[in-house]
């Protein structure tokens, strides 16, 4: 197995450890809400190291980032509305639909072209959203 894959269960697996009973009481405690400002203080962390150009900092708050959405999907599962895997398969079928110029025989020859098929199909999906929400309703 790859090493990230490894570490990436194993941060998979210490969080589901902090929400059991064995675990901490504070993180299992929490909810999506209560820990919503945590991703926002996150975020500015990482905004920060970026400004001043800190690597180490940054692979350190990238790593707290990468936490909160851990922590996010496991809160998820056990109320079983969807787990991380869920999430990494949306984001590679967003990633692969609007890039059509990398995964498909769509070409861009420049920048403007990328834009132009990435809010194309951006504002494609919306459309798709909204018939969905349409649909269950």
């Amino acid at each position: 197995m790859k090493t990230y894959l490894k570490e990436f269960n194993k941060l998979l697996a210490i969080t589901s450890i902090l929400r059991s009973k064995k675990g901490c009481l504070w993180d299992m405690q929490q909810t999506h809400f209560s820990i919503l400002k945590n991703l926002f203080s996150e975020a500015n962390e990482v905004k920060q190291a970026i400004e001043k150009n800190d690597m180490n900092n940054l692979q350190e708050e990238l790593g707290d980032i990468l936490f909160q959405v851990v922590f996010h999907c496991q809160i998820a599962k056990e109320n079983n509305d969807f787990d991380i895997t869920k999430v990494i398969k949306i984001l590679n079928n967003k990633l692969i639909f609007r890039h059509p110029h990398v995964f498909s025989d769509r070409k861009a020859n420049n920048i403007n072209d990328v834009e132009k098929i990435w809010i194309k199909h951006k504002n494609m999906e919306k459309k798709i959203k909204k018939k969905e929400k349409k649909i269950l309703i």
